[in-house]
């Protein structure tokens, strides 16, 4: 099953269940024909390569905040890191990227140590993490958000990050109006 046909089928489990609130998912050929549609949402979240493209770069300029989902191994620190090293040289504010650990083990030192590795770099990182479950892929296979797991510790864990990003979020916002 391709990645187009993954989110279709998501969004169609969440309608079919009758889960609320109702989230609107859609594709887009471009970064441009996404932007278009900006104006009639309060959030618009897009999903990018794990890589420097055209098209990253489009979509961090376009963005009040850029997050960068990462693991704990350098060998997924290192080119997250290059990737926003790369978006800072072409132009994107360093306070306009944050990073977001997911996918993590049990390890409080490994995590630790990752977020050193990050503030080293010289960018934010979210507080909280999400740990690797298999709740939150059952979760989404049933459409269901990272927040709406069978599991309140897990629920919890996600909301903490989700928390920080709205923070974030109105902190630029005001920053912007100022």
């Amino acid at each position: 099953m391709c990645h187009k046909e993954r989110a279709s089928t998501g969004k169609s489990r969440r309608l079919q269940s009758g889960i609320e609130p109702v989230i609107a998912v859609e594709r887009f050929g471009s970064v441009e024909q996404a932007l278009k549609i900006g104006d009639h949402y309060d959030l618009v979240i897009l999903d990018g390569p794990p890589h420097s493209t055209a098209g990253t770069l489009k979509i961090a300029e376009a963005s009040l905040l850029t997050i960068l989902p990462t693991g704990l191994s350098l060998d997924d620190l290192e080119p997250s890191v290059l990737l926003a090293h790369e978006l800072r040289k072409k132009g994107t504010d360093r306070e306009k990227i944050v990073f977001a650990l997911s996918r993590v083990g049990d390890s409080e030192a490994e995590i630790e140590e990752a977020r050193g590795y990050i503030g080293e770099a010289g960018y934010q990182i979210l507080a909280g993490s999400l740990p690797e479950k298999t709740a939150y892929r059952r979760a989404s296979d049933e459409g269901r958000s990272l927040s709406e797991t069978r599991f309140p510790t897990l629920n919890k864990r996600s909301d903490v990050l989700a928390q920080n990003v709205i923070d974030l979020i109105t902190k630029l916002q005001k920053g912007k109006a100022a």
